[in-house]
């Protein structure tokens, strides 16, 4: 099922407007991806992505079509690891954060 526009701006709006929410959108993406929820992972990135920095500032940035890197999280796309840890990379960046990764029993 496809993203309606209204989802699609609520979450551009809420990220606009909310920088918590914002920081907390990209660490869901993250964490999704490191427990091996690939698919839910990709749809908040591309989500992400959609409502902050876009595909073409973002295919600029990693010199990759901005059509590849929208295919690379679509349902279907199947990135390189190389490829997911560049993207996470200049979001992060972008955002001003960091992302580290600690054990927990």
């Amino acid at each position: 099922m496809a993203l309606t526009v209204d989802f699609k701006e609520t979450v551009k709006e809420r990220v606009e407007r909310d920088p918590a929410f914002r920081e907390e959108l990209l660490k869901e993406g993250v964490e999704c991806l490191l427990v091996g929820e690939l698919d839910t992972g990709k749809a908040i990135l591309r989500d992400f992505i959609n409502a902050t920095i876009g595909f073409d500032a973002l295919g600029s940035l990693t010199d990759k079509s901005p059509k590849s890197l929208m295919r690379m999280l679509s349902p279907k796309g199947n990135p390189q690891a190389r490829n997911l840890l560049e993207i996470v990379a200049h979001l992060q960046k972008r955002e001003g954060i960091r992302f580290e990764v600690r054990a927990v029993r």
